[in-house]
């Protein structure tokens, strides 16, 4: 798995921890790290001050590199930045936004920059920016997605053959088979949201945990396209959703249904039935949970048996 994404970031093993709201707290990404991948925090749902703490709390659980997600529509971006820049963090995943208003300020700091896309559009616009890499997230990922709903195994060898900087497959990979399947179409590593959402080191409820591992293939949609395109597991909050949509309601009233805190509900909280419950398609292939630890051994084993079962029928 040794490629020019584990050179960038220093780490081991191409895989890269999604930044996600409400699990990507420093126990999560810690772990990550110290088994070889690259663990995120997820300032996306964090004051501040809280990063600032899970920062140095990541520090002192780790000695192996770790990063920042940081989606740019941030309502404290400026201060977010600061923190990051004065805390010594060296690697930011950026989302959401113009990657070019912030990747010069972090790379004169010495931060190594990633930016998220859902789209070639946008993956050029990265590389104009001058990123060190980017991120290409399929429609089959939880939480925000593209509007274009290409599926990852398009959208990644349509941004390999139009950049030229280290590039990272994002949505829908699970296993070690996905691992190798999107290097093979021309991804130097992964991003994993989803996998490691429900691991015992995410910091999400275990009632959203438990009911995302109870999950059947087709229990996800991609909804809420009036404010940004959100994958949602269907409940009683989605039912809601759906109904509001049939009748046209308007961008107000999508807000209002949304409101405040409804993630922090679901995914912290575990109110799975009024609360907004982001998680992947792929949730449906898993079914217990397991620390970071046991994930990154069998991603490794499955990645090994897959490049394996490749060469044995090369020579067949």
């Amino acid at each position: 798995m040794n490629n020019r994404i584990c050179h960038l970031f220093g780490i081991k093993r191409p895989i890269i921890q999604g930044g996600m709201v409400w699990c990507s707290g420093w126990r999560l990404a810690s772990a990550v790290s110290n088994a070889g991948g690259l663990g995120l925090i997820g300032a996306g749902s964090m004051h501040p001050e809280t990063l600032q703490e899970h920062i140095r709390k990541c520090k002192a659980a780790t000695d192996k590199p770790f990063g920042v997600n940081v989606p740019l529509m941030y309502p404290e971006i400026d201060k977010i930045m600061d923190i990051i820049a004065s805390e010594g963090v060296k690697i930011v995943f950026t989302s959401a936004g113009n990657p070019a208003k912030w990747t010069d300020t972090l790379h004169s700091a010495g931060i190594k920059v990633a930016h998220v896309v859902s789209s070639t559009r946008f993956a050029a616009k990265c590389e104009e920016a001058g990123v060190d890499a980017i991120v290409a997230e399929g429609f089959e990922a939880g939480g925000h997605n593209g509007r274009e709903e290409t599926t990852t195994f398009c959208l990644i060898p349509a941004v390999k053959r139009i950049c030229t900087v280290p590039l990272i497959a994002a949505g829908g990979i699970v296993t070690g088979e996905g691992i190798l399947a999107a290097q093979i179409l021309g991804a130097d590593g992964v991003q994993m949201g989803t996998r490691f959402a429900l691991t015992r080191e995410s910091s999400a409820h275990f009632s959203f945990k438990d009911r995302c591992l109870q999950l059947n293939e087709g229990d996800t949609i991609l909804t809420l396209k009036q404010l940004s395109p959100t994958r949602l597991v269907k409940n009683d909050f989605y039912k809601q959703v759906e109904e509001a949509e049939k009748r046209g309601a308007s961008t107000d009233e999508m807000r209002d249904l949304l409101g405040k805190g409804r993630a922090k509900k679901g995914i912290f909280e575990g109110d799975i039935f009024e609360g907004l419950i982001e998680i992947g398609q792929a949730a449906s292939m898993l079914k217990q949970l397991q620390t970071v630890d046991e994930v990154m051994k069998e991603l490794a084993e499955e990645y090994e048996e897959a490049l394996n079962r490749i060469r044995t029928a090369r020579r067949q």
